[in-house]
């Protein structure tokens, strides 16, 4: 327990202490949605190999790929999604990956090498989550990579969660962790053996093992998208992607033993019960820059089969956003990615900064805050953000998952746009953007392709 205090601290001063490396140039201090090449990198240069256009003086490595053997003899899975890193041994970087598989998928896009069950008897059952009662059961899960950020080479990778379904997006832990999120309520039938619509731990390690297969049921079975834990009072916040979803906080009786039970819990916004963010028009005209005072109540019976959670906690006061997906912790705040929020239902992008007494009976005293960081309305500029990481210099970076030519938009904290790269290969949509430890290298996904790269580049130039 001390120790575990005593990381959430220094985590907290650290993320605290890359504030002041960015360097504004030209910024506007309003919220106008459009881009401005006085920000960010530069224009995007075409990719001669059609892979990702970037900034001149970037490059990307393609890394891993679907299909590729790993060091413990599985396949590199399909579908990459939301990623997290964390420091390794000698000078390595973890990097935690998703792998967005849906019930019902052929087997080739899991780990396996064959068509049919070839070589699942080489993984036993007790590693699974869901082994099935047909077939395979889950295929999606986590695999870890042990990357060398100073050759930009990979060590090792392999699977270190299995038997899980649509692991979307989730969220790191202070304590080297990472929170996996299954985005179904799938429930148990004559090919699932187990309910899914949980979120998994999974360690942070360079040895090749996998995390046990244990949900945390009291952080609620809804879907789920990601998660943000603040490392100064080890709240995580979770995300719902429905039209109707709701933000979550869990309130974990022990900071960092997330397994151990806590209170699961709907933000609401104080003097307008259920109100609608959305902007849809059913709703008030919420404008960017506007912030509300909040509140938080307990749900119960999280551990629904019913798939009711957000329509309980809306009947009880909380408020309803449009399709939550990626959710980060940076610049002591949790941003949060509405897909199809807005009036034009292309995105935006909100920012909870919580309060000073977070999770004590001293919130009362200075609630947290709720607050519309974007809505461009404008699909030049973001259309439909996804994924989101908060960058070493205090830029919000977001992952498009539009119609399509999808990009990787960097925000300033006023609000103002910039290209940082684009996928020159198709539509596919991109997930999983986050720095390395050390900042020199941002990791990313072409989810379609089944590629991951490792961008290099003046990152101190922003």
């Amino acid at each position: 327990m001390q120790d575990r205090r005593h990381f959430l601290k220094q985590a907290g001063a650290y993320t605290v202490g890359f504030a002041g490396l960015h360097l504004f140039v030209g910024c506007s201090t309003g919220r106008e949605a459009r881009s401005s090449d006085r920000v960010g990198f530069g224009p995007l240069q075409p990719d001669p190999d059609g892979v990702f256009d970037l900034p001149e003086g970037f490059s990307y490595r393609i890394i891993s790929r679907h299909g590729d053997e790993m060091d413990d003899g599985f396949r590199v899975p399909h579908r990459p999604d939301g990623m997290a890193t964390f420091p390794g041994p000698e000078e390595t970087t973890l990097l935690v990956r998703n792998h967005e598989i849906s019930a019902g998928a052929p087997v080739k896009e899991g780990p396996f090498r064959a068509e049919g069950n070839a070589s699942i008897g080489q993984m036993p059952d007790a590693d699974r989550y869901d082994a099935g009662k047909k077939a395979y059961g889950g295929l999606g899960g986590t695999t870890t990579v042990v990357y060398n950020t100073e050759r930009q080479a990979v060590r090792r990778q392999f699977v270190s969660l299995a038997g899980t379904l649509r692991n979307c997006a989730g969220g790191p832990t202070p304590w080297n962790s990472w929170l996996t999120c299954e985005e179904t309520v799938q429930r148990a039938d004559d090919t699932f053996a187990k309910d899914h619509g949980y979120v998994f731990e999974v360690p942070a390690t360079a040895s090749i093992q996998r995390a046990e297969p244990r949900p945390i049921k009291a952080m609620g079975r809804f879907n789920h998208e990601a998660v943000a834990v603040d490392p100064n009072s080890g709240v995580a916040y979770l995300s719902e992607d429905r039209s109707d979803g709701l933000l979550y906080r869990y309130l974990p009786e022990e900071p960092g033993a997330l397994q151990k039970g806590g209170r699961l819990q709907c933000l609401c916004v104080r003097q307008q019960e259920s109100l609608d963010t959305r902007n849809w028009g059913d709703g008030p005209d919420i404008l960017p820059g506007t912030a509300f005072e909040v509140e938080w109540r307990d749900l119960d019976h999280v551990d629904t089969p019913d798939d009711d959670l957000r329509k309980r906690g809306f009947a009880h006061g909380a408020a309803r956003f449009a399709r939550e997906e990626g959710m980060w912790y940076g610049e002591d705040a949790v941003y949060m990615a509405c897909t199809n929020g807005g009036k034009n239902a292309k995105g935006q992008v909100w920012r909870y900064v919580p309060s000073p007494y977070e999770g004590t009976d001293r919130e009362d005293d200075k609630p947290g805050r709720l607050e519309l960081f974007v809505e461009p309305n404008d699909t030049t500029v973001l259309e439909n953000a996804d994924n989101l990481t908060v960058a070493p210099w205090g830029d919000v970076i977001a992952c498009e998952d539009g119609s399509g030519t999808d990009t990787l938009v960097g925000i300033t904290p006023e609000g103002q746009f910039y290209k940082l790269g684009r996928n020159a290969m198709g539509d596919s949509e991109l997930a999983g953007a986050v720095f390395s430890p050390d900042g020199s290298t941002l990791f990313m996904n072409i989810q379609h392709e089944g590629l991951t790269l490792a961008i290099t580049g003046p990152w101190g130039e922003a």
